[in-house]
């Protein structure tokens, strides 16, 4: 997530992701210090604490992605399914994008639930790297000291992100493979071909997602910083967050961010739809035209 997230899906894609999230995340926190781009940002974090730190955060990221992951694509095939059933099969491929648009809100909605956590406790540990000793340690520290409520002060941030990004990124992903496969007829399709188109749709999705979600994915890595003052609460940091941020401020870290999420989304497409192949499912649930 938790760029987030928002953040999530098959590991095999998540390994490069984790040492971008987390140079990602030092930017937005100190776009100041961290001013050179995803690149530069990698020396600076290397230079001043070693290579190490690079994988700060990894245990709750790897926890994130396999739990978001399996709410978040099965979910999303779940909801689509419930879709066709309360309407119909007609009446939802007339109207698959609203279909798409619900099905991967409602899935992203259950995944927050599982993430919330594990985000929190990440954006502590890169924020503070002598906070705690991994995530046990950063999960139980905070438990202990703050309580299950400080877990969720960035739940609605992170409904903020991942609603919106889910949303972009399964209906971006659904209509630019029906345009493809508009032209290239799928049944004739190598499973090679196949793939690519998985991977290319997959990245226009990835881009499309990180650009609608950036704004809230910097909210987050500033309130999952510092705790809040006493009687301070979500919304009113959220507000003075956003104004302290500005237009400019609120997409610090985008290109690395849209690297990330681009080839994150890629790779998770095609190793999805392989998947799928692998166990005879390959059409999952399409209304696609």
């Amino acid at each position: 997530m938790a760029n987030g997230s928002s953040d999530d899906g098959p590991w095999a894609t998540a390994r490069p992701e984790l040492t971008c999230r987390s140079v990602k995340t030092r930017i937005q926190l100190d776009p100041v210090t961290y001013n050179r781009g995803l690149i530069g940002g990698f020396k600076q974090v290397i230079a001043n604490e070693g290579a190490g730190a690079v994988w700060t955060g990894f245990g709750p990221t790897a926890a994130g992605y396999f739990l978001q992951g399996a709410f978040k694509f099965g979910g999303y095939e779940f909801f689509k399914q419930q879709s066709i059933n309360l309407i119909g099969y007609e009446n939802a491929k007339a109207n698959r994008t609203a279909v798409y648009l619900a099905s991967a809100g409602c899935a992203e909605f259950f995944a927050d639930i599982a993430l919330c956590p594990l985000e929190a406790t990440r954006i502590r540990l890169v924020s503070e790297p002598t906070f705690a000793n991994g995530l046990i340690g950063g999960f139980t520290k905070i438990l202990k000291t703050e309580g299950v409520g400080a877990f969720y002060s960035g739940f609605g941030p992170i409904l903020f992100k991942q609603v919106p990004y889910t949303m972009a990124k399964f209906v971006v992903y659904e209509k630019v493979a029906e345009a493809i496969y508009g032209v290239v007829d799928k049944k004739q399709a190598s499973a090679g071909m196949q793939t690519t188109i998985n991977l290319g749709s997959g990245l226009i999705a990835g881009f499309a997602a990180a650009i609608v979600s950036q704004p809230a994915d910097t909210m987050l890595s500033k309130i999952n910083k510092t705790k809040g003052l006493p009687g301070e609460g979500t919304t009113s940091r959220l507000i003075k967050i956003a104004k302290e941020l500005g237009l400019r401020g609120s997409y610090a870290g985008i290109g690395a961010r849209l690297f990330m999420i681009g080839t994150l989304t890629a790779g998770q497409f095609a190793i999805y739809g392989d998947i799928k192949k692998a166990l005879g499912a390959t059409g999952g649930v399409e209304i696609s035209k």
